[in-house]
């Protein structure tokens, strides 16, 4: 681990640090507005608001464009949920819940890397968002439910993990703009 966080810089660090407290502040501001649509149609709610506060991964991973910060920044998140309990009581469990959102922003950008695509491009952002929130929403379920997939009436299971699709994916090019428009605002040499 010390080996990974050695190689951030120190605005690394803090752009790390500040986008994974926006994302967890973001969450219990954005999640009643989003209940308040989705509980009537039906329609999970943490599929719709995940690709609003994934984004927050995305933009740490855009913004240093190093690998591992997507999976730092949701590290750091699980911390702030076990401790202070803001993503809900789940306690320890939140590790297993933020870590692979984390983990998806990552390998999703290194796929892109590999295959000589630009960093943080529309494409890239879009399906690391959508990875992401589909990671999350898979674990959030495993940690709320406890129950298989195969024990939830297929429909459901669809809606849910499609809305989480195209939820993550907005909420993916929404930060595509953002980094777009922090590059033209901000003169920093990793935008």
């Amino acid at each position: 681990m010390r080996k990974i966080t050695s190689k951030f810089s120190l605005f690394e660090a803090i752009v790390i640090a500040l986008t994974a407290a926006l994302g967890m502040v973001s969450k219990p501001l954005i999640m009643p507005v989003v209940r308040l649509v989705t509980g009537p149609l039906n329609i999970p709610g943490g599929a719709v608001a995940g690709g609003l506060y994934m984004m927050f991964l995305v933009l740490a991973y855009g913004m240093t464009r190093r690998v591992f910060s997507a999976t730092l920044t949701a590290l750091i998140q699980a911390v702030l949920a076990a401790v202070t309990g803001i993503g809900g009581a789940l306690g320890f469990a939140s590790f297993a819940v933020y870590l692979p959102p984390g983990i998806a922003v990552d390998l999703i950008m290194l796929i892109f890397l590999l295959c000589k695509q630009p960093r943080a491009n529309a494409p890239a952002c879009f399906f690391a968002c959508m990875a992401a929130n589909l990671a999350g929403t898979f674990m959030m379920w495993g940690a709320m439910f406890q129950a298989p997939l195969s024990a939830i009436p297929f429909v459901w299971v669809m809606l849910a993990f499609s809305t989480a699709a195209l939820s993550g994916g907005l909420g993916g090019l929404l930060a595509y703009f953002i980094l777009k428009r922090a590059r033209k605002v901000i003169d920093l040499r990793m935008l």
